[in-house]
Parts: structure tokens; sequence; C-alpha cells
């Protein structure tokens, strides 16, 4: 979240970043509640500090009867204290991230600004198939026994296309790891506060899988527990940044995603990814710099793979409510005859950080939040579907990828 004290010195300027975000805060209430707090804090301070004096006295009647009532105001004030706060911290809950100054303002995806592409689409010359069919020719994919066991959105990857995606996976950890990222296999149960840590609650609370039972949530994304990893935590400056890589199952429901992608392995309830995540000191520049290095991490992978793929940078109303600064990468698919997205990319400021409570102390002794990036490095089987439909051939087989052949054992899947 924002600091309170940031948002009353800028607060057209934060009123500005939620509207450019499509989203509503109640600012007037939101400040009302502070004077509020602040003011009840006061009192109740106010009143302890006089209680301790009397503590001190002799033991009179006079005293403990004044001693016996001051309690009393203290409970009623804190009670009210209480209520306050809570309200006002659900408000600030609501206040979205501000952007920097290089995101495009705008309402929704049109406003996306490519910045970047490498490759170009290939050009077939005959009609080339969608994954959909060529993972059903192929035997790869089997939709129909994963929607009878899991349900809509349900599959089961088969035969090579097993192979692939252990194969990238396993390509992109270790390459990570080799650029001196710590490998963490993260958990996808976890605790609400890392939800409302990340910033996806309160807004995206439909998005996530709740198991009621036992009072936890299945991340979305490796993201929501790495980032979490040091909360309530305070690190040295001479630690960071920390970089990670991590892989984790993830699940989303997808309720806002009704009639869209709806066949194939684009958009699913549960894949598997590997995720960066950096925590930074609290350095502007220094980690707009770590958010290239994030990008140039995700476009390695595609530049190994050999697809082509573009980088978008998001306007304000297509970014998400946390970030300062986003990419996506898309990656071309031929059955769109376009880019979809592939990875995202993430500068949070000390947004997260804040809810989260990651603190880090400088080398002069203050105590500062840290910044927390985070980007897919890659996602599968999303990433199958480009790597299927780019790899086809005439014959309807598909090549596979140079850097994956010996894991998968062969060069080309044949019918």
């Amino acid at each position: 979240m924002l600091d309170i004290k940031y948002i009353r010195e800028n607060l057209e300027k934060v009123r500005k970043a939620a509207g450019d975000k499509n989203r509503k805060v109640d600012f007037d209430r939101l400040l009302s509640l502070d004077d509020e707090r602040r003011k009840l804090i006061t009192d109740v301070e106010k009143l302890r500090a006089e209680r301790n004096e009397l503590a001190k006295s002799d033991e009179r009647e006079a005293v403990r009867e004044r001693g016996r009532k001051l309690k009393e105001e203290i409970r009623k004030l804190e009670d009210k204290l209480k209520i306050v706060g809570e309200e006002f911290k659900n408000l600030m809950y609501t206040v979205p991230n501000v952007p920097d100054e290089s995101v495009p303002v705008g309402p929704n995806a049109d406003f996306n600004k490519e910045v970047k592409k490498w490759g170009e689409g290939r050009k077939f010359d005959f009609k080339p198939l969608d994954h959909i069919t060529l993972a059903k020719k192929l035997d790869l994919v089997d939709f129909d026994r994963g929607t009878k066991i899991a349900g809509f959105r349900g599959y089961f990857l088969k035969n090579e296309a097993a192979l692939i995606e252990m194969g990238i996976l396993a390509h992109t950890f270790k390459k990570l790891v080799k650029k001196g990222y710590i490998p963490l296999m993260a958990p996808s149960l976890v605790k609400e506060f890392t939800l409302f840590g990340n910033g996806q609650f309160p807004w995206g609370r439909e998005e996530v899988y709740m198991m009621e039972k036992d009072e936890l949530y299945l991340a979305g994304t490796a993201e929501v527990p790495v980032t979490a990893y040091f909360s309530g935590e305070v690190l040295s400056e001479k630690e960071l940044p920390k970089k990670f890589v991590a892989f984790s199952p993830c699940f989303r429901r997808e309720a806002g995603s009704y009639g869209k992608d709806t066949k194939g392995l684009y958009r699913l309830h549960q894949f598997n990814k590997v995720e960066q995540v950096i925590i930074n000191k609290n350095d502007y520049q220094g980690s707009l710099e770590l958010h290239e290095e994030l990008l140039r991490n995700s476009e390695e992978v595609l530049q190994d793979l050999k697809l082509p793929y573009r980088v978008m940078l998001m306007c304000t109303g297509d970014m998400g409510e946390p970030q300062v600064k986003k990419y996506d990468v898309e990656t071309w698919m031929p059955s769109r005859n376009g880019y979809g997205e592939t990875m995202s990319n993430s500068f949070m400021g000390d947004f997260q950080t804040r809810r989260l409570n990651i603190r880090y102390k400088t080398k002069d002794g203050k105590t500062e939040y840290t910044h927390s990036l985070n980007n897919t490095a890659v996602a599968s089987p999303r990433i199958l579907i480009a790597i299927l439909e780019n790899y086809q051939q005439k014959d309807g087989s598909v090549k596979v990828p140079e850097i994956l052949r010996e894991f998968v054992g062969k060069e080309v899947i044949v019918p």
C-alpha cells in the first residue's frame, strides 16, 4: 500500500493514478478516518501518560478512583480506535499504486505501447493447424479425459508434450540459477495475508481458489509466496538485492474470463510456472534497472526457443493496481495470426513490502521499506501453443526446439 503521509502530500497525483487505473477510491473518507484515527491515538496516549503518573503517587482513594475511570476511558477509546483503524486499513487497501512517468495513460489494452520486437512470424507454404488440432493428431494432450477428471479447462499433457514442458521448465530454472538467482520450490497453498501483501486482495479475490476448511488459498503465481518470504523481517542493505527463481504449480479460477479462450491451452485453471522475484533496496532507479534485467531474462528464454515475440509497455488501465511499471511479453501464435501473452514483468516499488512489512537497515542505520519486482520466466502449457504452432511441418509433424531435443530424446514428433 502507499504511505498515508505520501497520499496526503501528493493527493491529486494519487487521485489521478486511481482514476487512470479505473479504480474508485473514497479519498475524502480515507483522510477523515486518518484524522480521527490520529486524534484517538493522541487521546489514548495522553490518558495512558496520566495513568502512569497516578501509579507513582500514594495510594489514596481519590487516586484509585481516578485510575479506575482512566482505565475505562482508555478501554472505550481503544475500542473506537480499533473500529476506525479497521475501516481505515480496508480503505487503504483500495488505493492503487502510482505509475511511473513512462507508463502510457489509457483505460484498456488498446493504449498499450509496443517497445520492442524480436523475430518475424513464420510464413507457411501450407495451411497451418492450430495447437488443439496438432495436439490431438500427435496424441500430445487429452482434453476430453482432462475435462472428465478435472472439469472445465482440465487437461492431460501426454507423451512428448509432457517432456517438452518438463524440459523448458528445467532449462529456464537452470539458466537463472547460473545467473545467480536463488532456486526455490515454492508452496502453492498460502495464507490470506500473502494475497493482501502482494496486492491481489481485495481486488482479485474472485480469481483465487479458497480452501475454506483450512483457511488457506491456492496461489495463482509463485510471486505470492516468494514476495512474502521475508514478511515481517528486517534485512541489511548489504544483502540486497535478493534474487529468486521459483517453481510452483499455479491455480486460477479465471472468473472474469467467461467466453474467452475456452478451448485449448491458453487459459487454464492449473498450470506450472517458473517465476522470478527480486527484493531490492529502496532505490527507484536501481529497481528500474532490475526491471529491465528481468525482461532480458524472459527474452533470452524465448530466443533460446527461437520464438518470435514483442514487448508491450502496459498502460495505466491494463497494468494492475500494485504496479509502478509493467511489461508484457507476447509470443507469436500462428493460429491467432498475432501475439499472445506469455510473460508478465512488474515493478511494484514498496507497495507490496509495506503490506508485508519487509524492511532493511541502510548503511547509516535508517530503516526503509524494500522494493519488490517479479516476472514470469516461463509458464506452461501456454508456451506449448507457440512451440507446436511455430514448429509444425507440412506433413503434420512438429520439430522439437533444438535446446529441448536432448531432454525429449528426439528431433521430430510424428503422427
